[in-house]
C-alpha cells in the first residue's frame, strides 16, 4: 500500500477544508443574504465544477496557474517559482473543485436562519458582521460541518483535476486516486483493491460520523 500517497492526499485534503472554510464562508454569506438581481451569475460560477468534466476544469487552472497566466506570472514575481506539478498548485486547483461542496451546504445553512431573529439582533444595534458571528454562525454548525466533511471526502478521492494540474510525482503530487491507477495500469488488482478498499472505508466512516453527529446536534438544539 503505497502510504506516502495516503498521506499526501490526507495533507491535500485537510489544507483545501481549511481554506474553504476561510473562502467559502464569506462566499456563502454573500450568496445566502445579497439582493443583487445577477447573483444567480455567481451561484453558476460557483457550481461549475459540479458539472464540468475534471479534465477540463483541471486544463483551465492549468492554464491559469502556468507561466504564463496570470495567477502563475504573480505568483512568480513575487518569488514563489512556479505552480504546476507543486503542491501548491494542487491546493490552489483543490480549492476550485471542491468549492461548491463547501459553499453550497454553508449558504443552505445561512438562509435558513429565521430572519426575525436577524433583525433583532440589528435593532439592538448589533453591527451586521457582530450578527452574524453571534447567531448566524452558531445556527449553521450543521451546515458549516457538512460542507467541511464534504469537501474534505472529495478531494481525498479527485484524480482527474489533479493528473491535469500535478501530474504524477511520488512525494510531491502523485496521491492515492493516482497510485490506484498506476497500480490498475501496472495490473497489481491486489494493490489497487486494497488501497481502493482504505479509501472506501475512509469515506464511508467519515460520512457516518458526520451524519451520527448532525442528528445528535439536531436532537440537543433547543426548540423554543
Amino acid at each position: 500500500m503505497d502510504w506516502t500517497a495516503i498521506w499526501l492526499s490526507v495533507r491535500l485534503s485537510v489544507a483545501t477544508m481549511a481554506v474553504l472554510l476561510m473562502v467559502g464562508v464569506p462566499i456563502a454569506h454573500w450568496v445566502a443574504f445579497s439582493r443583487w438581481r445577477f447573483k444567480f451569475l455567481v451561484e453558476a460560477i460557483v457550481a461549475l465544477p459540479l458539472v464540468l468534466p475534471p479534465t477540463v476544469l483541471g486544463f483551465y487552472i492549468l492554464v491559469m496557474i502556468g507561466a504564463q497566466g496570470p495567477v502563475g506570472r504573480i505568483y512568480a514575481q513575487l518569488g514563489g517559482g512556479t505552480l504546476p506539478f507543486t503542491f501548491t498548485g494542487l491546493l490552489i486547483a483543490s480549492v476550485i473543485y471542491s468549492l461548491p461542496f463547501a459553499v453550497q451546504p454553508f449558504s443552505a445553512a445561512f438562509a435558513s436562519v429565521d430572519r426575525r431573529l436577524l433583525e433583532a439582533s440589528w435593532s439592538l444595534g448589533v453591527s451586521r458582521a457582530a450578527t452574524f458571528r453571534r447567531v448566524v454562525l452558531p445556527l449553521s454548525v450543521r451546515g458549516v460541518v457538512t460542507g467541511m466533511v464534504l469537501s474534505f471526502a472529495h478531494t481525498l478521492g479527485e484524480f482527474g483535476v489533479v493528473l491535469m494540474v500535478g501530474g504524477n510525482l511520488p512525494g510531491v503530487t502523485r496521491t492515492v486516486s493516482i497510485s490506484i491507477f498506476d497500480s490498475v495500469q501496472s495490473l497489481d488488482y491486489a494493490a489497487a483493491g486494497r488501497t481502493s478498499l482504505l479509501l472506501l472505508a475512509v469515506s464511508f466512516a467519515i460520512l457516518s460520523i458526520t451524519y451520527a453527529l448532525q442528528k445528535s446536534m439536531w436532537a440537543a438544539w433547543p426548540t423554543r
